[in-house]
């Protein structure tokens, strides 16, 4: 590379030289350079296998937002969005950058966002080969003309070797994930898991939109033959990738998404799927594409052979396959669709008492979003036990969200009302009893499910309420014993069932008293009352 060609590609780093410089590589080169650096390893079909040491899921106890004059009044500050003074942000980004400079660097050059009216240009400079090639998989790739002249809108200094000190940066631990949105600058220090990389952006992307009329959701979207478009909202384990990647209808995107006056739009470029038992039988499509050369594969287990374990959990539950979006064979190249017609919350219930589906009113809807209710069970951030732990992270989003999630639930509430989209509620946990229990909700049940709500047939079905939650639950659907569609039959101990329900009912009383001031009374009449 050429000093200036050195000097451009450095532009807004605060970098003024580096060991080396590796700018905007291939797939292929990347693969070769975290090969060579003894980063990774190649499974047996091709696919990079790393490890991330201790950091298996994302950090958030050491997540930072810079209190900055510009943005301070608009920042929900709290556990998510911790305040780090603009001295000890501007000390350890210096720091960092000190250290870069003395590191071999990869640079990649990427777009965040689909629809070129609202996407931001990204420049993320990394010690790590595999997570350029990260990167480079999760978000979108600018043609060869486009990086001539890139200019990045926001930097990304990755340094996850660096260990941060408290004492010195202002922060918790070793660890730091530091944005400042008036220097548009995001800082990652001292954990090696990617998915930090991936959840900045997002976080990113969830302060720059809603100012231009777009939601920014945390879902996933796909089309149907009719144009049809369908988003999933979800936390991590609900499913979001699994169902929206369905043969019959052609995936957006599987996780980050807006929906502006245009429809619905992917921020990224590639998938980050959960492969823990992933099945070839059930999921083929992630299947095939986690198998792949240039796949990144996060603490997945192989022998020495490379040949993969996609049930051993050793290492982690949260294993994770990262690729291009085409590795899926049906899908959207655009990553953009229409105005949503249905929209789906999932949440995985390891309390194994809601419903595999239920139609929503526009006002359960709001609450339910605003609710943002799951069940985790191990794995997805660090420190997370065996034990399940029901979560309500409003707007299935909370710990990406740095305006407060007023803003964006009154978005969703517009937007359902002005376009009349059905709206759903699919628990894709426990049946028959809870996490340990009952077993997991089958993915065949649950596909026929979600395709009966998409192509129409449950619109006008026969329900039921069911007396705990209020939820109105369909009598008849084809493809689905009707013990599975009643939560309570499905229990051999009826009586136990009505315990845990009750306990469920009262987790999301309490939950509600957090967000009860900002709803109209068409939703708090729709929330879920106490027994």
């Amino acid at each position: 590379m050429t000093q200036l060609a050195s000097l451009e590609v450095l532009k807004g780093t605060g970098l003024s030289i580096a060991r080396s410089i590796h700018a905007n590589l291939t797939a292929p080169q990347l693969v070769q350079a975290s090969l060579v650096k003894g980063e990774s390893r190649l499974s047996a079909e091709g696919a990079v296998i790393v490890r991330t040491g201790v950091h298996t899921g994302r950090s958030v106890a050491d997540k930072w937002v810079v209190d900055e004059p510009e943005t301070t009044a608009d920042v929900w500050w709290g556990k998510v969005n911790q305040k780090l003074s603009p001295s000890n942000f501007n000390t350890l980004k210096v720091r960092v950058q000190a250290y870069l400079q003395g590191q071999d660097v990869y640079i990649e050059d990427l777009y965040a966002g689909a629809d070129p009216e609202h996407r931001i240009r990204v420049r993320v400079v990394t010690t790590g080969a595999w997570h350029a090639l990260f990167a480079r998989n999760m978000f979108i790739r600018p043609k060869a003309e486009e990086l001539a002249a890139f200019e990045p809108d926001y930097v990304l200094l990755h340094a996850p070797d660096f260990q941060a000190d408290p004492a010195t940066d202002g922060v918790r631990s070793s660890t730091a994930i530091a944005l400042s949105f008036a220097q548009k600058l995001i800082v990652i220090a001292g954990t090696i898991y990617a998915g930090e990389i991936k959840k900045s952006i997002f976080t990113v992307m969830n302060w720059k939109l809603p100012a231009e009329g777009v939601l920014p959701m945390h879902c996933s979207a796909n089309i149907g033959r009719d144009e049809d478009v369908a988003i999933f909202f979800g936390l991590s384990g609900t499913g979001k990738t699994t169902l929206s990647s369905d043969p019959k209808r052609r995936l957006i995107g599987d996780d980050e998404h807006g929906w502006g006056p245009n429809g619905v739009f992917n921020f990224e470029g590639g998938c980050y799927a959960k492969v823990i038992n992933l099945s070839k039988a059930a999921e083929p499509e992630i299947y095939a594409a986690s198998h792949r050369f240039g796949t990144v594969l996060e603490n997945v287990v192989a022998n020495e052979h490379g040949v993969l374990d996609l049930a051993d959990k050793s290492y982690t539950e949260n294993t994770r396959a990262c690729y291009p979006v085409e590795f899926i064979p049906n899908v959207e190249l655009s990553g953009r669709g229409g105005i949503p017609k249905n929209v789906v919350m999932l949440t995985a219930d390891a309390f194994g008492v809601l419903p595999p589906i239920s139609k929503l009113t526009p006002s359960q809807a709001m609450y339910h979003f605003l609710s943002g209710y799951t069940a985790r069970v191990a794995g997805t951030e660090k420190g997370l036990g065996a034990e399940p732990q029901a979560t309500f992270s409003t707007c299935f989003g909370s710990p990406f969200l740095p305006r407060n999630p007023e803003v964006y639930g009154k978005m969703l509430e517009r937007l359902i009302a002005e376009h009349g989209a059905d709206c759903w509620l699919v628990n894709t946990g426990w049946s028959g009893g809870a996490y340990g229990v009952g077993k997991r909700m089958s993915i065949k049940h649950t596909r026929a499910l979600i395709n009966a709500a998409l192509d129409g047939s449950l619109r006008n079905a026969e329900f039921h309420n069911d007396p705990f939650f209020g939820l109105a639950i369909p009598v008849n659907v084809e493809g689905v014993p009707n013990d599975v569609l009643d939560p309570r039959q499905a229990w051999a101990d009826k009586h136990g069932y009505d315990i845990a329900a009750k306990d469920l009912v009262n987790r999301f009383v309490k939950n509600f008293d957090t967000f009860a001031d900002v709803v109209g009374d068409d939703v708090k009449a729709a929330a879920i009352k106490p027994l």
